[in-house]
């Protein structure tokens, strides 16, 4: 008669891994990939809304600007301007800082939006052959 040393040797089935439970590690590196691309392509997709967000802000602060390029050229030719037209040079030069701002802004969205270009790409290519 064998003796029992008091230790269990049977696993109950709650123990036991089931095979299809267990992960191919390639399976998982796949599945971390993919996680990697839908986080990339939210990047992306954020970076384009935040090119667009850049671009209606510059067009916005262009148009209260305005064309004041011809009213500082003629002031630092020596003209003396009155009426309307200083007031719109006021207007402008008081705005040229939020401009330059924007432009700013601007370039680094449109510099952070570049990978979108890509993805752009690789899609409409896609859709092309299907």
């Amino acid at each position: 008669m064998a003796r029992s040393n008091g230790v269990k040797t049977e696993a109950s089935a709650q123990e036991l891994p089931i095979v299809s439970d267990i992960q191919d590690p390639v399976e998982i590196e796949e599945q971390d990939e993919l996680v990697a691309d839908v986080q990339d392509i939210d990047s992306i997709l954020n970076s384009l809304k935040t090119l667009l967000s850049s671009v209606e802000k510059l067009q916005k602060i262009r148009q209260e600007v305005g064309d004041i390029k011809p009213l500082i050229g003629r002031m630092l030719d020596g003209e003396l301007l009155a009426g309307d037209e200083l007031e719109q040079l006021k207007t402008g030069v008081s705005g040229l800082s939020r401009l330059t701002r924007a432009y700013s802004d601007h370039q680094a969205a449109l510099a952070k939006a570049q990978p979108a270009r890509n993805l752009l790409d690789q899609v409409l290519k896609e859709s092309k052959t299907n």
